[in-house]
């Protein structure tokens, strides 16, 4: 087996172990799937140009979510991201869970709407579950800075949510008040005077023998 079949085996295991791990990472620094897709491709193209250099698996893995984080940063920079069409409606709420369903829905559309470099931070650190050090790792940044944009969306989420329930609790009384409000019963209407109508004059017969003779 020639060098190049076995890097391109080696490739082709570690798509077939990891793709579908990096296209659910791809989709969270996206929030869409088709985006998602090209991103995978994209990194996948990287990572196989890079392979011989890249040596053990262990170094194929953070470079692979770099190329994700790194390049998903670059479209956000570039592409407009307001509302996105769809094929597939979101998943409707359980009816036993509602509350915390629509919680997942409100906090995920805030993580969308963060900068790229924060929604990147949460992404690794908190649905990924990576440390402060592999996240910095993967991001080029410090330690600190992790810290410090970690904080900041956070803080970002907290208050955006805060607001949006402060604003359906603000609705909900209003709707309360004005359901307490004593309704005062419309005043009967007068009907309109109507013009008498007169009876047509009655009709009457000519005499026997019309007008003849007279």
């Amino acid at each position: 087996m020639t060098d190049r079949q076995a890097v391109e085996d080696d490739f082709r295991e570690f798509v077939a172990a990891r793709s579908p791990a990096l296209l659910r990472t791809a989709y969270l620094l996206t929030g869409d799937w088709a985006t998602a897709e090209d991103l995978l491709q994209t990194a996948l193209t990287k990572i196989y140009l890079a392979w011989r250099r890249l040596g053990e698996i262990e170094a194929v893995e953070p470079y692979a979510r770099r190329v994700l984080v790194n390049t998903s940063i670059s479209w956000w920079r570039r592409r407009w991201h307001g509302e996105r069409p769809t094929e597939v409606l979101p998943e409707p709420a359980v009816a036993d869970r509602v509350d915390e369903q629509l919680e997942r829905d409100a906090l995920w559309r805030h993580v969308q709407s963060l900068p790229a470099r924060q929604r990147a931070v949460l992404v690794l650190r908190f649905y990924e579950d990576l440390s402060e050090a592999q996240t910095a790792a993967i991001l080029d940044i410090s330690t600190g800075t992790v810290k410090s944009q970690t904080s900041r969306a956070l803080s970002t989420l907290r208050g955006r949510l805060g607001a949006e329930r402060a604003a359906e609790q603000a609705r909900v009384d209003e709707l309360a008040a004005e359901a307490e409000r004593p309704r005062i019963p419309r005043q009967a209407q007068t009907p309109p005077a109507t013009r008498p109508v007169r009876a047509p004059a009655p009709r009457i017969p000519a005499p026997a023998g019309g007008l003849e003779g007279r």
